[in-house]
């Protein structure tokens, strides 16, 4: 009998597989792998946000929150230096020390004016360099540098400079006057002097960076705007006082805010300009801050629990600025 051999063979396919055949079925190993890689997937997107975040919340429980409850409760406490174990609950009295405490008070008054002497021409000087940085200018990026390298340097640095331009007998600052024919100024032991001359430090920090903020609040403004003042016959001044200036109301309340609540805490630059670099904030206490009145009294006399009840009532003085910068904020919204 002849063998036909025109019929060709089925063709094969790659792997071996005749055609046709249904997939292999997965093990029940397999099946037990893939749940569980799945379960641990899903469980990976839901708790891996919160791992990344909570290195932050840990450091803040531990450098933030406890410091801060725990101070709470040194304030209604009597505790000393010399024995911070030894805690004999006093209640308000502290704080009703404080309020009969004159050196309190006037802590509290130079501070005020010390803020408002360093923040209101520092706001305004950075307004003007940031306006002036909004137009196009040769080494733009190195006058950016310029403006933000005070703020980069030390306090400590910053306020021993301070104090010899400011010195009453060789000082360059009263070398400058006698030229102009003003008598030499005792500026660290006057009271107005040494008050203007802390606020010059601040103001020589923390103007450069204010500046940036507002350069970069300005930048953000539509050119449009702009462009329609100009044709309306807008010059310069009158496009920034009608369309720089509104455009800029939620940043400038917000350096505002800013700017009060450091002058609260200023510290080191009293501390530093000191002439006997002591917390007493002159030979009359005529420039000691809530910052050194809190630190004379917890680390110089010794008194913890005093000074936790400052440093209380310097908190609760921060919240109510930022009651204030809420309200404010909600009727400018309003208003716009």
């Amino acid at each position: 009998m002849a063998t036909r051999h025109d019929i060709a063979a089925p063709p094969v396919k790659e792997g071996g597989a005749a055609p046709g055949r249904p997939p292999a079925k997965a093990t029940e190993a397999e099946t037990r792998r893939r749940a569980r890689l799945s379960r641990r997937w899903q469980r990976d997107i839901r708790w891996s946000p919160y791992a990344f975040v909570s290195p932050f919340f840990l450091l803040f429980l531990a450098f933030g929150l406890f410091p801060l409850i725990y101070t709470g409760w040194a304030s209604l406490h009597q505790v000393e230096m010399t024995a911070p174990t030894d805690m004999t609950w006093v209640g308000l009295r502290n704080y009703t020390r404080i309020f009969d405490d004159e050196f309190f008070w006037n802590a509290a008054k130079n501070t005020l004016t010390i803020g408002i002497i360093s923040t209101v021409p520092q706001l305004l000087m950075a307004m003007g360099l940031a306006h002036i940085l909004n137009y196009r200018l040769r080494a733009s990026t190195f006058y950016r540098v310029a403006m933000l390298a005070p703020y980069a340097t030390s306090i400590a640095a910053a306020s021993l400079v301070f104090v010899l331009l400011f010195g009453r007998d060789y000082g360059m600052i009263n070398w400058a006057l006698h030229f102009v024919g003003i008598d030499a100024i005792d500026w660290q032991n006057d009271k107005w002097p040494s008050q203007i001359a802390v606020s010059t430090i601040i103001i020589w920090r923390w103007t450069g960076y204010n500046a940036l903020i507002y350069l970069a609040a300005m930048q953000a403004i539509p050119q449009d705007l702009y462009e329609s003042a100009a044709l309306d016959g807008a010059n310069r001044w009158q496009q920034f006082f009608h369309v720089t200036l509104p455009s800029l109301r939620p940043t400038i309340l917000f350096t505002v805010v800013v700017s009060t609540i450091g002058a609260s805490q200023v510290f080191g630059e009293p501390l530093l300009f000191d002439a006997n670099k002591g917390a007493s904030g002159g030979a009359e206490h005529q420039f000691q801050t809530l910052g050194l009145y809190l630190y004379e009294q917890g680390w110089v006399n010794q008194h913890l629990g005093r000074a936790s009840a400052i440093a209380w009532t310097m908190f609760l003085i921060l919240i109510v600025v930022g009651i204030v910068n809420y309200v404010i904020s909600r009727r400018l919204r309003a208003s716009s």
